[in-house]
C-alpha cells in the first residue's frame, strides 16, 4: 500500500476518534449547569455535577492529544504531498 494512502487512513482514523470524543464531550456539557442553588435535600444534584465535571476533565487531555495528532498528521501529509509533486516534476 502506498505511503500516502496509509497516512490518509491513519489520519482519517485519528480524526474520526477526535470527532467521536468531541460529540461525547458536547453531550456531557449539555447537562452541565453553570450554577446550582440547592438546599440540603438536593445535594445529590451537586454530586452529579461534580461527577460530570470530573468526566469532562478526564476527556480534555484525550481531545487535546487527538486534536494535536490530527493536525500534525495533516501538516505532514500536506508536506509529503508537496514533496511528491516536486519530485515528479524534476
Amino acid at each position: 500500500m502506498p505511503t500516502m494512502t496509509m497516512m490518509l487512513i491513519i489520519w482519517g482514523a485519528i480524526t474520526a476518534v477526535l470527532v467521536v470524543l468531541l460529540i461525547y464531550r458536547s453531550t456531557l456539557t449539555i447537562h452541565e449547569d453553570d450554577q446550582l442553588f440547592i438546599d440540603e435535600s438536593e445535594s445529590h444534584m451537586a454530586q452529579e455535577q461534580q461527577e460530570l465535571v470530573a468526566r469532562i476533565d478526564k476527556l480534555t487531555p484525550l481531545v487535546r492529544m487527538f486534536g494535536a495528532a490530527s493536525g500534525v498528521l495533516a501538516v505532514v501529509i500536506f508536506g509529503f504531498w508537496l514533496y511528491q509533486g516536486f519530485m515528479q516534476n524534476y
